[in-house]
């Protein structure tokens, strides 16, 4: 049987992407979302890929999802915890629950999502974990210490929990985006747009598929000597 992939945040902009080129693969996938339901509703209708709804944030509701998933299709064998938010502010004019909002979506997630695999993967001797984190987690970005800090804190995650799974056949990998065409990307006033596309070397803004395309790779069966990096997505805008 085909392995199962779990996309979080998988029915709009990236999320979409990787859920459907897992799809194109060969790859049995499940999509979560938080709270669109037309937007959900439409890309299942458009992709024939399932949504479940749960917030990825809240640890008993994730378990409840996770364990009606496996119930359902059997053990989760990929898991790309893509889903993020952003509220934006300089820090002084952040208030707690923006910055609370932010790290829970972005980072406890990741936590939540994983930690409810592991064990599973672990017996099996068989896992791959992806994790989207952002250029602006690796270079910073201006009003966003929320959100760079939790993509930051993707990263260091990812290294952790790497060593963790090794020996075990379990990848942690990270993908670390930089600008994509998406409408998150899209919101942006054309000015600040069109400062951003002159700071990148290819010259333009990525693509989902883009991004989609390093999943694939990252989860494929013959990557298991591949653990612990992170894979930069950015047309050169930064190199580390």
């Amino acid at each position: 049987m085909a392995r199962l992939a779990l996309v979080t945040g998988g029915t709009r902009g990236i999320g979409r992407a990787i859920s459907v080129a897992l799809r194109d693969a060969g790859y049995r996938v499940v999509a979560n979302y938080g709270g669109n339901d037309e937007a959900a509703a439409k890309f299942t209708e458009e992709t024939g890929i399932p949504a479940r709804k749960w917030d990825v944030g809240d640890f008993p509701a994730t378990e409840a999802a996770i364990a009606a998933i496996v119930a359902e299709y059997g053990p989760v064998d990929i898991v790309v915890n893509n889903a993020g938010i952003t509220r934006d502010a300089t820090l002084h004019r952040m208030s707690p629950e923006m910055w609370e909002q932010v790290v829970r979506t972005n980072l406890s997630s990741c936590f939540n999502t994983s930690r409810l695999v592991i064990e599973s993967m672990r017996e099996r001797g068989f896992g791959r974990i992806v994790n989207i984190g952002s250029i602006n987690g690796q270079a910073g970005q201006y009003g966003q210490v929320n959100y760079a800090a939790a993509k930051s804190g993707i990263h260091g995650f990812t290294k952790a929990l790497a060593q963790e799974g090794a020996a075990r056949g379990v990848t942690v990998n990270a993908i670390a985006p930089g600008y994509v065409d998406t409408e998150m990307v899209r919101a942006v006033p054309p000015a600040v747009l069109e400062k951003i596309i002159a700071r990148i070397p290819a010259g333009r803004l990525g693509h989902a598929e883009d991004i989609a395309r390093a999943v694939l790779f990252l989860v494929a069966d013959d990557a298991d000597f591949i653990t612990g990096s992170t894979i930069s997505v950015n047309g050169g805008q930064h190199m580390y």
